[in-house]
C-alpha cells in the first residue's frame, strides 16, 4: 500500500504540474522506455536470481527537474535457495524507484545533480539515498557521486561512484559508446554496513540506434566484478546483455 500510494502521489503531482495553466509556459520534455535484459544487476549484486528481466520507465523534465519512475519485472519464477518457496513469481514487479533530480549547469566547465531515489522493494526493506555528483565537460566525462542512506542505514550510509564515459558516431543513425564505472562502499545500507572498501568495477559498451527523431533502440552489453577481498566474499563477476527501446516526447 505504501508502495502504491508514493507512485500515486507521483503521477498526481506531475499532472498537476502539467495542468496548471500558471506552468502552462513551462516546456516540458521527456521519454518512455522498456528493455529486455538477461537479468537484473545493480552495484555487482544479481537481484533477478540469474533470470532475464523486463524494465521500464518514464522521465519528465522541466525546468531542470526531471522526475522518474522505474520498473523492474521478473520474467520467470525464482526459486535460488532451491527450498521450493519462490522469491519471486514471473511477471511479478520486484522493485520500482521513484527518483527526483535537479541539474545545475557550472557555466560550460561541468553539471552537478542532486536528487533522491525511493527505492521499493518485493522481499526488501524499502529505503531511500539522496545523492549529489558532478559531470565535467572535458574529454572522457570524468563523472563522481555520492549516494547518502537517510532511511535505513545505522552506519555511514555511503557510496561513491567515479566514471568515465565516451561515444562517437558511426554514421547518421548510430552513435558508439563506452563507459567504465568504480564504487567504494562506505558502510552502505544496500550494499553491506559491516565493511569500507574498493566494491566493484563496472565496463559497459552500447549502440544508440536512432531509427526516427524520438526512437532509439540501444542494445548493450555490461561486465561487473568485485575488487577488494570483502567485496568478493558479497558478489561475483556478472555479465548482462540487452536491449532498449526509447520513446522520446
Amino acid at each position: 500500500m505504501k508502495k502504491l500510494l508514493v507512485v500515486l502521489a507521483a503521477m498526481a503531482l506531475t499532472t498537476m504540474v502539467l495542468a496548471s495553466p500558471a506552468l502552462a509556459a513551462v516546456e516540458v520534455t521527456g521519454d518512455a522506455y522498456v528493455g529486455y535484459f538477461s537479468k537484473y544487476v545493480w552495484r555487482g549484486f544479481d537481484l533477478s536470481g540469474g533470470m532475464p528481466v523486463v524494465q521500464s520507465g518514464v522521465d519528465l523534465s522541466a525546468k531542470g527537474f526531471t522526475l522518474s519512475y522505474w520498473t523492474n519485472v521478473a520474467t520467470r519464477n525464482d526459486d535460488t535457495d532451491n527450498d521450493g518457496v519462490l522469491d519471486f513469481e514471473g511477471g511479478q514487479g520486484t522493485e520500482n524507484d521513484l527518483i527526483l533530480n535537479y541539474s545545475i549547469p557550472v557555466g560550460e566547465t561541468a553539471t552537478i545533480n542532486v536528487g533522491n531515489i525511493y527505492y521499493m522493494l518485493d522481499n526488501y526493506t524499502d529505503t531511500n539515498e539522496v545523492y549529489a555528483g558532478a559531470t565535467f565537460n572535458t574529454l572522457l566525462s570524468p563523472t563522481v557521486k555520492v549516494f547518502y542512506d537517510w532511511d535505513q542505514a545505522e552506519e555511514n550510509g555511503l557510496y561513491y561512484t567515479a566514471s568515465l564515459s565516451h561515444s562517437l558516431p558511426a554514421g547518421e543513425m548510430i552513435t558508439l559508446g563506452a563507459s567504465a564505472l568504480v564504487g567504494y562502499n562506505d558502510e552502505n545500507y544496500s550494499v553491506n554496513e559491516g565493511w569500507s572498501d574498493w566494491h566493484n568495477y563496472e565496463l559497459s559498451a552500447k549502440a544508440d540506434i536512432k531509427v526516427t527523431e524520438q526512437l532509439t533502440i540501444t542494445p548493450s552489453i555490461l561486465y561487473t566484478s568485485p575488487i577488494s577481498d570483502d567485496a568478493k566474499e558479497t558478489i561475483d563477476s556478472q555479465l548482462v546483455g540487452g536491449v532498449n527501446v526509447l520513446f522520446a516526447f
